[in-house]
């Protein structure tokens, strides 16, 4: 959940109490689940692993990161699933010693407290800088402005990838240059998007609700300019 969603649940409803949790399809439950009354110590984590489950963060060689660094979280534990229904070559990659590859960029500190940063798949890299999608939309999502938004990379022959938002605004007002500002104040340079485009239609969506970034990733390459303003409708 965003910072800025939980920040606003909290001034709305500040009876209500929140508890963060992160899961997957093939994990059946939460992986994670924030401790009660934990949530505005520790706003940007998804809570601890439960206790019948693992979790371990790795770098590109499966080996684990020191505690707080970044790298891929793998879960294991009876909640898991034992593989894929006959994909032998998905399950060869995405299973070790029982620990399911889960494809998301995160981090487990000192304390016990996990971290998602993105998925891996959607992590830019702008000349040699990892930039995390999550990151940058989460800093939109502040905006006063801003009804929802998401961030891809474009693909760049000079830098590999360029940061791209597509936003769609509350109502009229919202402008490019205000979106490029409101980031620059809150984010390294190299993090800004350069390419924004304001929508006028929801973003796509699966049927479970996420946000297509694949589809995303194509109206990107068709995108003309650096600031464009098309639609994602059909039309």
């Amino acid at each position: 959940m965003p910072e800025s969603a939980i920040a606003g649940l909290s001034q709305k409803l500040p009876h209500l109490l929140l508890s963060n949790a992160y899961g997957a399809t093939e994990t059946t439950s939460p992986t994670t689940m924030m401790p009660l009354g934990e949530n505005a110590a520790h706003p940007d984590s998804v809570g601890q692993v439960v206790p019948c489950g693992e979790v371990r963060v790795v770098d590109g060689d499966g080996k684990d990161v020191p505690p707080g660094a970044p790298g891929e979280i793998w879960i294991r534990g009876p909640m898991v699933v034992k593989g894929y229904w006959g994909k032998p070559e998905a399950n060869a990659a995405g299973f070790t010693d029982g620990f399911w590859h889960s494809g998301d960029i995160g981090s487990l500190d000192a304390e016990g407290f996990v971290r998602i940063f993105d998925r891996l798949k959607d992590m830019i890299n702008r000349g040699g800088y990892k930039i995390f999608s999550a990151e940058v939309e989460n800093a939109l999502a502040y905006h006063p402005g801003v009804a929802e938004c998401a961030v891809v990379g474009r693909p760049d022959p000079v830098l590999g990838e360029r940061v791209c938002a597509f936003v769609l605004p509350k109502g009229e007002g919202v402008s490019v240059e205000e979106i490029r500002r409101f980031c620059a104040e809150r984010m390294a340079d190299y993090k800004v998007p350069e390419l924004v485009t304001l929508v006028t239609d929801p973003l796509p969506r699966n049927a479970n609700g996420k946000v297509q970034k694949a589809l995303l990733r194509e109206l990107a390459l068709r995108a003309a300019g650096p600031q464009v303003r098309p639609s994602t409708g059909s039309g």
